[in-house]
């Protein structure tokens, strides 16, 4: 079985930083994609970044410039650093991973976090 451990949310001010760590524990063979959704309360999940096992990185419109998604193979841990926070940032935030479980094909599946929680005050 596969698990993913989320930490680092907290209460930060305006313009402050965290750094949110996601762990990836178990079997697997790789790891072929890791990333980060979040979910404000009363709204709907939305992609916050992405990052390809091929070094492609992608953010939402909304974060670009402000957060760096990177990923640690050794430790199969993704991180979002987070700067400049803003209050609409506040939000339950979801790491994923898209994980290859077996050598054949049809073996790759998606795993979620727990979620942290991202509170900016205003």
């Amino acid at each position: 079985q596969v698990q993913l451990v989320e930490s680092g949310g907290g209460l930060v001010q305006p313009g402050g930083s965290l750094r949110l760590s996601c762990a990836a524990s178990g079997s697997f063979f790789s790891i072929n994609a890791m990333g980060w959704y979040r979910q404000a309360p009363g709204e709907q999940r939305e992609l916050v970044a992405a990052d390809t096992s091929g070094g492609t990185t992608n953010y939402a419109d909304s974060v670009k410039g402000r957060f760096t998604i990177s990923r640690d193979n050794v430790k199969n841990t993704v991180y979002l650093q987070m700067n400049s926070l803003k209050p609409e940032d506040t939000a339950v935030y979801y790491c994923y991973a898209l994980i290859r479980v077996g050598a054949g094909a049809l073996t790759t599946r998606r795993y979620w976090g727990q979620g942290t929680q991202v509170t900016v005050s205003s």
